[in-house]
């Protein structure tokens, strides 16, 4: 095998939640593009349908199931129809989720538990299901945030709690499945990327809090994000588990 090569994911089966937009989207067809056929899963399984034409443009096989992350039995129904459609799960990628910025003293309870239901709860669900059939030499990848290790300037205490707690759960998961299972666990930590995430930002938000906090002086692109995720994905990372990698442009020197 040479080194390109260890980035491949030919014939293995990836699962990517939250794939209906953004993020999601581009990791499916990453996905794709390495070799992978993606079981696709969000909650408006309508908007699923561009996505997987670019996973089969590709050339790869996708299928979409309608999934709400908060419900366990959900969870387990997307791995079912993954088994039935592809026969095996490679490969998890937890990136359904959703962000807010409320100021604490007017958090509501709702509010605050909604958060931590998707983004933290929903990717136990999702690992849980995902763990029970999958092989050694599998590999999941929790999408947390640099939110989960530093803060900019938003009032974000249930999304950062979520993301901070994702990253506690991937260490966890990488010690109980790593050795006994052969089951690879790590975070992805993303910083700015351009979403429909950072579009829900309003005034000069991105230009007086993030840029300056960011030594590349940008946003970043989502490609720069996917490789990143192919990585933790492929056999290139196969030494590596229960780590978080942030991509942030160095955000986190500052």
């Amino acid at each position: 095998m040479t080194v390109l090569d260890s980035f491949r994911v030919d014939d293995r089966v990836a699962i990517v939640t939250g794939a209906s937009s953004g993020l999601g989207v581009g990791f499916a067809l990453a996905l794709a593009e390495a070799g992978a056929d993606v079981s696709l899963a969000a909650r408006r399984e309508d908007r699923l349908t561009a996505t997987r034409k670019l996973v089969e443009d590709a050339g790869r096989r996708a299928i979409t199931v309608r999934t709400d992350v908060t419900s366990p039995e959900d969870c387990s129904a997307l791995v079912d129809a993954t088994m039935e459609a592809f026969g095996r799960v490679d490969i998890l990628v937890n990136n359904a989720g959703v962000g807010t910025a409320v100021p604490a003293t007017r958090e509501t309870p709702e509010q605050f538990r909604s958060v931590i239901d998707i983004n933290l709860n929903g990717c136990y669900w999702m690992a849980q299901a995902s763990a029970r059939v999958m092989l050694p030499g599998s590999s999941i990848i929790n999408v947390t945030s640099v939110l989960g290790l530093t803060t900019v300037a938003l009032p974000q205490a249930a999304y950062a709690s979520s993301k901070a707690g994702l990253i506690g759960l991937t260490r966890d998961l990488a010690q109980q499945w790593t050795g006994r299972k052969g089951i690879r666990v790590n975070a992805l930590a993303p910083g700015y990327f351009e979403s429909e995430m950072t579009d829900q930002f309003g005034g000069d938000y991105i230009e007086t809090s993030v840029i300056p906090r960011t030594l590349m002086g940008r946003l970043g692109h989502a490609e720069e994000l996917n490789t990143a995720m192919i990585f933790l994905a492929s056999d290139a990372s196969s030494y590596i588990t229960g780590i978080t990698l942030p991509v942030e442009g160095g955000m986190l020197t500052n």
